[in-house]
């Protein structure tokens, strides 16, 4: 039963989390195409997504942008956060809320203003002088330099790091030694469309720079830190040594011990599936069964096609999704739009849930069940009639073919065909009658 209860878990943490957002995704304008620019004078009053090459905001956006692109220039105000992925992504406007974004170089101009907190990933980083953060700070990548000014904490991840802005809170840094740096992404980001600034390697500290809280950061020995800079508590870290680099081989005993567990562990889990299937849907059982025992080799061949008509149906649903979404966005029919994009993610989400739980646990126990009937029915014919010792027989002689090694995933492929296709037939022949009548 706890797979069950994982799937109840799962759908009900996604209608949660549908009810709390739907509400304001429901409203929002698209923009898509080669170059998208919104005007100094325009104004958009919902959230603005947007997936364009170059994307250019010189007027106001009342909520959030949402934007991915190659090249991303904010200018104007988003009066909410900003979710932002491109190669490069410059802000010089104000934001006010937070801001989160990953690419290749990001920049924070002269006159960018942000309210909130910034959450950045990237190859370079650079928060230029006059630049402002009212909340944290927090970046992850190769290098970033700081010369604007952060309200709270600031917290870095990187190779080479310098600092010489004014931060208000805690400092915290883990950087990477100068004599472990390599090339310095100036050297080869030349195409991002922005100056990429070449940061010295390992942690610097100029003396501009002001840290009104404590500074924890990690290196192999003492930096040179300007005095009066720090006005807390300076802590340096030393680098941990990572012990786990060297692998050892598991032994034959551990290896024959864990394809031992795992296959214990599959017979039990389609065994109680079976049961529990049995008990729920009788008769869909039988039936796709009795198709499976008569037409075998189709049922192998339309496994193969329900398969890749699987991957097909995703495809298009998302493509009608993307299509939907934007059209009905450009047309500033925000609700329609909306309700299009979240009924086409639950599709997916349905579809993917449904086609796992076949393909892992219903294909196997239909083959399994058939096949423990016509090996009993060879020596005991009424045995073979039994609720429970026909699975049993099948699941194990199933789990144990699919689990052997080289060979056990063609078995496995062969096993799932075989179960699609006597569900897809099953299901057009259940169509059809129903067209008929």
């Amino acid at each position: 039963m706890k797979p069950i209860n994982k799937i109840f878990a799962v759908f009900s943490l996604l209608a949660l989390f549908t009810m709390t957002v739907t509400s304001s995704a429901l409203a929002f304008d698209g923009r898509g195409g080669e170059t998208v620019v919104i005007g100094a004078d325009e104004v958009i009053e919902d959230d603005l997504y947007v997936g364009a090459t170059s994307f250019t905001l010189d007027g106001t956006v009342k909520g959030d942008l949402f934007v991915s692109g190659e090249t991303i220039v904010i200018n104007g105000t988003v009066e909410g956060d900003v979710f932002a992925m491109g190669q490069s992504i410059v802000i010089n406007g104000t934001v006010t809320d937070d801001v989160r974004m990953a690419g290749a170089g990001l920049q924070l101009g002269e006159k960018a203003s942000i309210g909130g907190d910034v959450l950045g990933a990237s190859a370079s980083m650079e928060a230029k002088k006059g630049s402002s953060v009212g909340g944290d700070f927090l970046y992850g990548g190769a290098q970033a330099l700081l010369s604007g000014d952060v309200t709270g904490n600031a917290m870095f991840g990187a190779g080479a790091l310098e600092l010489g802005g004014t931060i208000g809170g805690d400092v915290t840094a883990e950087v990477g030694s100068a004599e472990d740096a390599g090339a310095p992404p100036s050297s080869y980001m030349w195409q991002t469309g922005i100056s990429v600034p070449t940061v010295q390697p390992g942690f610097t500290i100029d003396e501009n720079a002001k840290i009104g809280g404590d500074l924890v950061y990690t290196q192999s020995k003492d930096i040179k830190i300007p005095a009066d800079v720090v006005t807390g508590k300076v802590t340096r870290k030393e680098p941990v040594a990572n012990t786990n680099m060297q692998y050892t081989p598991p032994t034959t005993a551990e290896i024959a011990a864990t394809w031992t567990f795992n296959l214990l562990r599959s017979i039990v889990t389609l065994i109680l599936f079976g049961l529990l299937l049995a008990w729920l849907a009788p008769v869909f059982m039988k039936s796709v069964m009795d198709k499976l025992q008569a037409t075998p080799a189709a049922s192998l061949g339309w496994g193969v096609i329900s398969y890749a008509a699987f991957f097909f149906t995703l495809l298009v649903i998302f493509t009608a999704m993307i299509v939907g979404g934007l059209v009905f966005g450009v047309l500033t029919l925000g609700g329609i739009s909306g309700t299009i994009v979240w009924l086409g993610i639950l599709s997916i989400f349905a579809l993917i849930v449904g086609f796992v739980l076949v393909t892992a646990f219903f294909t196997k126990i239909v083959v399994a069940w058939l096949g423990g009937k016509w090996i009993l029915g060879r020596f005991n014919p009424a045995l073979a009639e039994h609720k429970v010792w026909p699975l049993v027989l099948g699941v194990v002689i199933v789990a144990l073919l699919v689990a052997l090694p080289l060979i056990g995933w063609i078995f496995g492929l062969v096993v799932m065909f075989l179960g699609l296709g006597a569900l897809w037939l099953w299901g057009r022949d259940l169509w059809q009658a129903r067209k008929t009548v």
